[in-house]
Parts: C-alpha cells; structure tokens; sequence
C-alpha cells in the first residue's frame, strides 16, 4: 500500500499550503481575541477586587461609627415607660380595683423619672425607694404601708411592692 502522491500536483499543494496559511491565521485571529478577552476579564476582576475592598473599609468605618454612637447612645438613654407591680395584695384581701389605684398613685408618685436618663435614675434610686415607703396607703379605712421588694432600671422602671400593714 502506498500513499498517493499528491504531492506533484500544484492544485493539491495549494489546497494543503492554503489550510496551513488558513490555520495559521485563525490561530492568531483566535490568540488576538482570546488575548482580548483575557485582558477585559482580568481588568474586570481587578476592578471588582478593589470596590470589594473598598466596600470592606466601608463597612469597617461604618461599623466603628456604629458602635461608637451606640456607646455614647447608651448613657442618654432615659426612662420610657414606668411599671409598677404589689406582689402580695391576695394576702389582706383587697380587691383589684384598689390594687390598681394604688400603683397609679405609686407611679404618679415617681413620675418625675420619667424621660431621665439611665444614671440620673440609677443615683436617685434610694429617694425613689424612700418616696415610695414613707407615704401611707388607705383602703377600706385601714393604712398600710409599702416597701420596695424589687427595682429594676432599664428603659422601663419596674418595681415590685409588698404592702403591709401601717404601724
């Protein structure tokens, strides 16, 4: 078996040199634009790492400042809202209309720490407690007294009460 020579004929050797030239030059046609792309992709990539790292500073300076005017948000936070609860009104028998007067005056009372901030009320806190212990309480004609069992101060001032009988 023997390969044919094609060789010696012109038209076939201008068929094979123009597949060779056609090949070369969709080769270089194909790095040309290859190169291109690669060149566009890597400054996109670039591009997107320096905004990601831009972007990350971003985030770490807002967050400083975030937690910077939480900090100092933090010692201007006031009284919102006052709660007041007698723990132990089932024991003397008194109904709950009274129970509930009694703490609206209570809370009237004290009502000048509402809109304070936390630590002028954290400081006060023992007049706040005498205020509360040194005014007697009359239902049904009978006096009792009150004394602070529980006072937690926060945005909300909660304060538990036990009443007592008046000495």
């Amino acid at each position: 078996m023997r390969i044919p020579p094609y060789y010696q004929r012109p038209s076939w050797q201008r068929f094979f040199s123009g597949m060779v030239i056609g090949g070369m030059i969709s080769w270089c046609i194909f790095l040309y634009i290859f190169g291109v792309w690669q060149e566009e992709n890597a400054k996109l990539i670039r591009k997107q790492e320096n905004d990601i790292a831009e972007l990350k500073n971003d985030i770490k300076i807002w967050q400083e400042d975030y937690e910077e005017l939480n900090n100092r948000n933090l010692g201007k936070i006031t009284i919102q809202k006052i709660n007041i609860k007698i723990i132990n009104w089932e024991k003397y028998k008194l109904d709950e209309f009274s129970v509930f007067e009694t703490e609206e005056d209570v809370r009237i009372d004290i009502k000048m720490v509402l809109a304070k901030d936390l630590e002028t009320v954290a400081k006060s806190k023992d007049l706040i407690k005498k205020i509360i212990e040194n005014k007697p309480i009359k239902i049904y004609d009978k006096r009792y007294k009150l004394k602070v069992r529980e006072m937690v101060i926060f945005t909300t001032l909660t304060v538990e009460l036990e009443i007592q009988f008046a000495e």
